[in-house]
């Protein structure tokens, strides 16, 4: 790196900054004025903009500008089109118009729509999102977009948090104004994606077929030594793996993603990368960029990045702990506790919110990260149960039962808190020791949402909790002006959603039982979580906020249902190809050998006994126990109803998915008898100590 941190920061970002050497002052303030207030830009600025935005892409070797959306597979997308424009001599200029700009069209036919259009009417339009600056990457001006129908329903992740955003940012503004905050103008809601991620030798990677297509291992028996002695957590950096996430570091800092840490994760070849946390919008855009970059940069070290939520069974799996507040205009963070009883009020408020809006949407919000990948990963190896609870710790709690019990708190006063703002006592920040088994911990001044998958995109998560919140503090607003004073709204609050409060171990099973009694959901799986998704009830909380119509819902529904179905049916057709064309083969040419070993004792010394036979009886036995399970597999799959309904989830669940686990443990089971030379496929020892 030749130049410095602070020169390199941002450095292929057009930021305001730099927008100021391209573009006349007066066009940065109409665009200024469309960021604060939504006000339409002028075609004048758009395209005084677009021509600066052009200089800039061009000085920095910038060929072509692409759209740069997130269409509903999770992903990102990009069409990419290059300035140049013939000039009647035979030669080129460089173009690009603030219609460009503003306004695109790529083709929309493949693109996942869940029926919003149908497949021959292709168009779908990008337009540019002027909140979220432009980069460049691999020689393109990358321009953010929102992604839509010909008639303006939603066919992106970036639209509808958008629009969550605007609907928190009304109603937080509105409960702040009744508490008399005359100053603040606006509220955003913060995120911070923390990634993790395995790294494992692309050659060893290659070599595995599950990998390769699936993103996981669907076999592989563990190695006599994981992660048992928590020697790689916060371990030292091995030279290979410190090459690439320098190399990580450098190439997100010149794309403005504000990469802080970064640090060995608990499973063998796992690691993690935390970003500075910022608003939603640009959380979202950058994580997916960082997930695009990790992926790039591994390859330079040969090395393949997997972003799967449970690539390794029988060990910790990857999340993205998605660290959530809201944050005033003013710099105040609505979520902190305050030196004042008027700030300790506004605190309890905003946090009391939060806790309803959890506990009164909690189905909608697990089935926001309920797919495929996670269903292996939730429950397990420090991954959060699927029943939703909120950590808060001993401190908060204390609060919480003084203002619900009017009982003391001993931390602060010994009288009860009264929410009467002149007797409101001191709040400290909360102090208490993190829950890694808690689905949402506050920990000091935000929440930490921890149930997010790896390879997910943080949009829809934050989303729902922006819309949930919103419409909680739409609650809070209609019954402060209808005269409910605030203690009164805060206590009853809390009475009717404090059974989403759980401090303690998540993985205990009498959690489980616990949890029953008090009325919270146990949706364990995407089959159980995905139908909870598209209710009446979520469908007129989003309607309500004009995040998203019920027929925006209606079409993410039916993707989500026909992606867990192609995913299960792509996992069972690989397995099968594994088993059959290599796995079989493999075990009975071994199985071979130790016969003809056998044969051979015999002829020597007259022994047909052995350590030989026995493995030889119980290969033939588990060969043909394989068999029988895959002429089951297929057979369930030739069965398998149209991805199109909740029925097929469960199908694919309860007979593909179930069947496929048997599957695996006969496989393990040979895995651990058959020699390193013998086995068809790189194993977890390998993989996982390679790099």
């Amino acid at each position: 790196m030749n130049m410095s941190v602070q020169e390199l920061y941002a450095s292929q970002v057009f930021t305001e900054k730099t927008m100021r050497q391209y573009v006349p002052e007066r066009f940065i303030s109409e665009y200024r004025s469309c960021i604060q207030s939504g006000k339409m830009l002028s075609k004048e600025a758009a395209n005084a903009i677009a021509q600066g935005m052009k200089e800039w892409a061009v000085s920095k070797g910038a060929t072509h500008y692409t759209h740069w959306f997130q269409p509903l597979n999770g992903g990102t997308a990009e069409k990419h089109e290059s300035f140049i424009a013939p000039d009647g001599d035979g030669t080129v200029i460089m173009e690009f118009s603030g219609k460009e700009l503003v306004k695109g069209e790529p083709d929309a036919s493949s693109f996942p729509s869940g029926g919003l259009r149908a497949t021959f009417e292709a168009r779908g339009y990008s337009a540019w999102d002027p909140t979220s600056h432009a980069f460049i990457n691999e020689g393109s001006l990358c321009i953010p977009t929102m992604f839509f129908s010909y008639s303006g329903e939603a066919l992106d992740k970036k639209t509808p948090l958008l629009r969550s955003m605007q609907a928190l940012n009304r109603q937080a503004v509105r409960v702040l104004r009744l508490l008399g905050d005359t100053e603040t103008h606006s509220v955003t809601p913060m995120a911070g994606a923390e990634q993790e991620y395995f790294l494992i030798d692309k050659s060893l990677y290659n070599k595995r077929e599950d990998l390769r297509i699936c993103g996981r291992t669907l076999f592989g028996s563990r190695p006599p030594k994981s992660q048992e002695l928590d020697d790689h957590y916060f371990g030292t950096i091995k030279p290979r793996v410190s090459a690439f996430m320098k190399d990580l570091e450098e190439e997100l800092w010149k794309l403005g993603v504000p990469a802080k840490t970064k640090h060995n994760e608990v499973a063998p070849s796992q690691h993690e990368m935390a970003p500075v946390y910022s608003d939603c919008n640009t959380a979202n855009d950058q994580n997916q960029l960082t997930m695009n970059m990790m992926r790039r940069i591994a390859d330079r070290h040969n090395l393949v990045c997997v972003l799967a939520e449970k690539p390794f069974d029988g060990m910790n799996g990857s999340g993205k702990h998605n660290n959530w507040s809201l944050v005033t205009d003013g710099g105040d963070n609505l979520f902190s506790p305050g030196k004042t009883p008027e700030q300790n009020a506004r605190f309890l408020l905003f946090l009391t919110a939060f806790i309803g809006a959890v506990d009164e949407y909690q189905d909608l919000l697990r089935s926001t990260v309920a797919f495929a990948g996670n269903d292996n990963r939730l429950g397990g190896n420090e991954a959060p149960p699927a029943i939703i609870s909120i950590f808060i710790g001993d401190e908060l709690q204390s609060v919480v039962d003084s203002i619900v019990t009017d009982s003391s708190y001993s931390k602060a006063s010994v009288k009860p808190i009264k929410v009467g703002i002149d007797s409101m006592p001191l709040i400290p920040r909360d102090t208490t020791d993190r829950n890694r088994t808690s689905p949402i911990a506050f920990t000091g001044n935000k929440f930490e949402f921890r149930m997010p998958g790896s390879s997910q995109s943080i949009a829809g998560p934050n989303t729902m909790l922006n819309t949930m919140v919103a419409e909680k503090l739409r609650q809070f607003a209609n019954a402060l002006e209808a005269g409910t004073d605030l203690h009164s709204l805060i206590k009853q609050e809390l009475l009717d959603h404090g059974r989403i409060i759980f401090n303690g171990n998540g993985y205990d099973r009498s959690w489980i039982g616990e949890a029953a009694r008090r009325g919270l959901s146990n949706l364990k799986t995407t089959a159980d979580a995905v139908p909870q998704y598209f209710t009446e009830k979520n469908a007129e909380l989003m309607e309500r906020h004009g995040v998203l119509s019920r027929s925006e819902m209606e079409a993410r529904n039916e993707i989500h249902i026909e992606k867990y179905c192609n995913i299960i049916s792509i996992e069972a057709n690989t397995l099968i190809d594994m088993v059959r064309r290599e796995i079989i083969p493999a075990v009975s040419a071994f199985e071979n050998s130790l016969c003809m070993t056998v044969i051979n004792r015999t002829k020597v010394l007259g022994s047909t006994g052995g350590v030989e036979t026995d493995i030889c009886r119980t290969l033939e036995e588990s060969n043909r126990k394989l068999s029988d399970y895959i002429s089951k597999l297929e057979d369930s799959l030739s069965q398998a109803p149209a991805a199109d309904s909740f029925g097929a989830i469960r199908y694919y669940h309860d007979k593909v998915f179930v069947l496929m686990e048997e599957i695996r443990k006969v496989i393990n089971q040979e895995e651990k008898l058959i020699p390193d030379k013998c086995w068809p496929y790189p194993t977890y020892r390998q993989l996982l100590f390679s790099v």
